[in-house]
């Protein structure tokens, strides 16, 4: 018997009409269907009335698992994998049997569908040129401290997924890490509930000591903007005298020529002017 197929099947991450025509047809035509919460897949097959073996495939179980659905692949059979909702391997299982049939050599069809990235960062109004995804924000002091010094001056949009009972934390997190940045609070993407909430950090610690958090929600954070790196660099010199800002430079390597016209950009002044300051260097 020839290798099988796997498939990896977006779901709706609310209204169930946002599945696309394709995905219906592999969920119909598959073998198997490994599914994140063999619950929650059994609503969706049942809404589309597509009756198919169903097996458990979570964070808990997948190596163990997906060599399960390598021997299957290995006999020949074709299997779909979902998760609750969105693209399976995205924040959800899924990369590990994605990795496993690259390995092996079998047939693998990702099809695109719903995802609350995408979606959200179109909602914020945020710069959408550049963005970085972080998923769900790590528990543990030192994976925190680690991901606040890989992004802090980043100035792409950065896009993180996160529970209700955690968003109190999670915001007051971001502000004492980041300063007072805009960002956009996405609730309930897709859902009856669907919630944009555009302000600064600041205001949304208020906003949620006043209300509380209901539904899984999807933080837009604007990147470092211009404004914040003119006003960091800016302090690395204000305190000087432009001798001591001349001499800063050559310091670093430069010479007296190129030094000047350092000062100069950063200060805003003519290089004539700086130059004066440096008769005694």
């Amino acid at each position: 018997m020839g290798k099988g197929r796997l498939y990896m099947v977006p779901t709706p991450i609310g209204n169930l009409k946002d599945i696309t025509l394709r995905a219906l047809e592999v969920l119909k035509e598959v073998d198997l269907i490994a599914a994140e919460d063999t619950r929650q897949t059994l609503k969706l097959l049942n809404h589309f009335e597509i009756k198919k073996p169903l097996i458990s495939y979570h964070q808990h179980n997948e190596n163990q698992k997906g060599e399960d659905l390598i021997e299957r692949l290995k006999a020949g059979e074709s299997v779909a994998i979902v998760t609750d909702a969105g693209t399976p391997g995205i924040s959800d299982p899924g990369s590990v049997i994605v990795k496993r049939c690259i390995e092996e050599g079998f047939d693998l069809e990702v099809l695109p569908g719903a995802t609350a990235v995408t979606t959200a960062l179109v909602y914020s109004g945020l710069d959408t040129t550049a963005f970085i995804f972080k998923g769900f924000i790590p528990r543990e002091n030192k994976d925190r401290n680690n991901l606040v010094e890989d992004l802090k001056d980043r100035r792409e949009t950065i896009i993180f997924y996160e529970a209700p009972h955690r968003l109190r934390e999670t915001l007051s997190f971001l502000r004492e890490s980041f300063g007072n940045r805009n960002i956009a609070i996405c609730r309930e993407l897709t859902k009856l509930h669907e919630q944009i909430l555009r302000m600064t950090l600041d205001d949304a610690i208020t906003h949620y000591k006043q209300n509380q958090p209901r539904g899984e929600y999807v933080l837009v954070l604007q990147g470092k903007s211009e404004e914040e790196i003119i006003k960091e660099e800016r302090a690395l010199w204000e305190e000087l005298t432009i001798e001591e800002h001349i001499l800063k430079y050559i310091d670093q390597g430069f010479n007296k020529k190129d030094a000047i016209k350092k000062v100069a950009k950063d200060r805003g002044l003519s290089k004539s002017q700086v130059y004066a300051h440096s008769i005694n260097i």
